[in-house]
């Protein structure tokens, strides 16, 4: 099969990595008029005519992506044409935040109140409203942080729109939370759902760091509702591929904070730490294939590699890493690549971790919920 993916960075890289083997061939369709992906045959779009986009197509039998920050009509184009997974429709609620807490709301998945704004003035209000801190994000584009501000009062409104320069922005509830955590399920065109282990996820500027999956501790029924609020936004967006929902763990339950239709930062573990990777699957789903198995081989750990790689020699000499690199020029705020970890107990998993993060430059002090509580892990 001929598989077309709009995107040609990593995560795009690493889904064909994963489906060479199952004699998969790939194809790019890039907007970014920088490709890294560094494998298949790679169609750069230069804005200008379809010509570029025609002859993407005629080399694809099916299309996916690997971002979901795509022009909708660029999107509805190609399903005119080609089978496209996930669907345009799965595109436009997850890159719109108003979509996203609206379907949250619509199917009764917990989620912070918020409000909607479009201007200082209606930012202000709306900080009062809900009470401060609140959290205002712009409703589309935001990733990695980017896009958003802390208001620790309303007389900040005023700088945080300015800083988040965007016509329209939602304004959410400061939660309470303990951890943030996300689930990863896939469906297929047959209708086969999995569902992955919970990650529990750390961020430091607004940027991943660390997973831990599955995630140590985790109320085994607080383990059931993720799963519940995944295959139920499958099911309403009639999905087809990987989902991920990110979710806030608090004394209440847990609620959902963002979705992604697509592979996941946060699922890269699965490489290493399960049965078949979140890269496989979707390959698998999207080709209408049998999913493979998503149960942890062990308890396992992925570091983010931000900015600048430091010494692949001394972390290749770690006996427990595994290296995956992007082959992306350093740059500050810039993901080159990701370590992978696996032990037997958590407690060597931490430790594990803990001295990689020695070998990463500028990386944070490594934390997670095991570490804060000071836990004797057996």
């Amino acid at each position: 099969m001929r598989i077309g993916i709009l995107g040609a960075g990593q995560l795009g890289r690493m889904l064909a990595l994963a489906g060479y083997p199952l004699n998969m061939k790939f194809s790019f369709f890039d907007l970014s008029g920088s490709p890294t992906a560094g494998v298949g045959d790679i169609f750069i779009d230069s804005g200008k005519c379809e010509t570029q986009l025609d002859a993407f197509l005629d080399q694809v039998d099916i299309v996916t992506y690997e971002f979901e920050h795509l022009p909708l009509e660029l999107t509805r184009k190609i399903e005119s044409k080609k089978p496209l997974y996930p669907s345009s429709e799965s595109i436009r609620v997850c890159q719109n935040r108003v979509e996203e807490k609206q379907l949250f709301t619509r199917l009764g998945i917990p989620t912070p109140e918020f409000r909607v704004v479009e201007s200082s003035e209606e930012l202000a209000a709306a900080a009062e409203e809900l009470g401060c801190p609140v959290v205002a994000k712009s409703v589309t584009e935001g990733y990695d942080g980017k896009g958003q501000a802390v208001l620790k009062s309303a007389d900040e409104a005023e700088a945080a729109w300015n800083s988040i320069g965007h016509p329209q922005l939602i304004v959410e509830s400061f939660i309470n939370f303990s951890r943030e955590l996300s689930v990863i399920a896939v469906r297929s065109t047959q209708d086969e759902v999995a569902v992955y282990p919970l990650a529990e996820n750390s961020h430091h500027q607004g940027i991943l760091r660390t997973s831990i999956a599955p995630a140590p501790d985790l109320d085994p029924e607080f383990e059931e509702q993720a799963k519940h609020y995944i295959s139920t936004l499958m099911s309403e967006l009639d999905h087809i591929g990987v989902l991920t929902l990110e979710l806030f763990e608090t004394e209440q339950g847990l609620m959902a904070n963002e979705m992604a239709p697509r592979v996941h930062n946060s699922g890269h573990w699965t490489m290493e730490g399960a049965r078949c990777s979140q890269f496989e699957n979707h390959i698998r789903a999207i080709a209408g294939l049998p999913l493979g198995c998503t149960q942890a081989r062990s308890p396992t750990s992925m570091l983010n590699i931000i900015g600048q790689a430091g010494s692949i020699q001394d972390l290749l000499k770690l006996p427990y890493t595994h290296l995956h690199l992007y082959g992306k020029e350093e740059r500050a705020g810039r993901k080159l690549g990701h370590i992978n970890i696996c032990a037997d107990t958590y407690k060597e998993l931490c430790q594990r971790t803990e001295n990689t993060y020695q070998f990463l430059p500028g990386s944070p002090e490594f934390s997670c919920s095991l570490s804060k509580k000071e836990k004797q892990i057996p």
